[in-house]
């Protein structure tokens, strides 16, 4: 049996990036050898170095919505505050409500002065809301307008810029939180990415908070992972396929770009058009159909995400890269540097 606390490292709260750097490729980069162990540290911008003509980036496209909305409950006027998790039909999320006490079915929350107003219209799994929203004009404007940026719970300074918690390739709106190891790359640094001979291929994945989800059993088979809905383009897939055929390297930006490829995989390891739910979980043992190595960042202790890298590098190797890591003064999670595992 595998034990959640087969995953835990002891991380100094200090090290928890609170901020994102001035410039995104500034950060740093841990270089881990999947088989041998071996570490190297260097700077995000080398991440040249280590791609091939002919290998594939993967990227999740996907664009953080600002999530996150503090309405007032019409009658009482006490604090309400929701985040969006899923767009269901005719304008009703699935919210994650605090305190939910206060938003038993038929409660009414206003936010921004009445500009949008939801009704709680029931209680579904694990004390999530259905919220059916009204308002005039169009709903992205005024999340727009009125939203904060979803951020972890463990960022506790106030995000200046909206769009550093954003990829610069983001594009379809629909994720409660970032694929952040995407949000080192610079316009630039893609560009030359591209120039060196690299095919990169886009793919959707919303990310949903299940992500952030602890794992409270202690055998990890029982966890379950909530569903996130992605998407892949035959051209993209494509892309894919033929960095495949000719034998060279798929590399996944994040865990999201991970876990989208390696749920749309045919037995055989190739990729055609298509979109669906996912609720894929992958721990050691797992045998990887189209992932190469994988560019990430720093995980939580017994997070599914740490237990995903795990499964690629072994646990062992990746233990010992994170205290190396704590050693050498990294910055971990969201804001944090990044990890390529090669």
């Amino acid at each position: 049996m595998m034990k959640k606390e087969d995953f835990y490292f002891e991380l100094p709260q200090e090290l928890i990036a609170q901020d994102p750097l001035e410039d995104r490729s500034g950060s740093r980069l841990l270089v881990l050898d999947k088989e041998s162990g071996e570490i190297e540290h260097r700077t995000f911008r080398d991440i040249k170095e280590y791609l091939e003509p002919g290998d594939c980036l993967v990227i999740n496209d996907t664009k953080v919505i600002p999530a996150r909305l503090i309405g007032s409950k019409v009658g009482t006027n006490a604090r309400i505050e929701i985040l969006l998790l899923k767009r269901k039909e005719n304008d009703i999320w699935e919210t994650l409500v605090k305190p939910g006490k206060k938003a038993k079915p038929g409660t009414k929350i206003s936010f921004g002065e009445g500009l949008l107003t939801g009704e709680v219209i029931d209680v579904v799994e694990e004390g999530n809301r259905l919220i059916q929203f009204t308002y005039e004009g169009i709903f992205e404007e005024i999340l727009d307008r009125l939203g904060q940026m979803p951020l972890p719970p463990y960022i506790t300074h106030q995000l200046e810029d909206k769009n550093r918690y954003q990829t610069v390739y983001a594009k379809h709106s629909g994720s409660a939180a970032a694929p952040t190891a995407g949000l080192h790359f610079t316009p630039e640094l893609l560009e030359e990415i591209k120039e060196s001979g690299v095919e990169i291929a886009h793919v959707t994945l919303h990310v949903g908070l299940g992500t952030f989800r602890p794992v409270k059993v202690e055998n990890i088979q029982e966890h379950h992972m909530h569903s996130e809905f992605y998407r892949i383009e035959a051209s993209e897939a494509e892309k894919i396929n033929k960095a495949k055929r000719e034998g060279h390297r798929v590399i996944c930006v994040g865990t999201t770009s991970c876990r989208t490829v390696e749920s749309a995989a045919k037995p055989d390891g190739t990729l055609s058009e298509c979109s669906g739910w996912t609720e894929i979980f992958i721990y050691p043992g797992y045998q990887f159909k189209v992932l190469d190595c994988l560019l990430t960042n720093f995980h939580l202790p017994e997070s599914t995400l740490i237990m995903l890298v795990s499964a690629l590098a072994g646990r062992e190797h990746v233990l010992h890269a994170y205290e190396e890591a704590v050693k050498e003064r990294y910055r971990f999670f969201s804001f944090g540097d990044a990890m390529l595992i090669r």
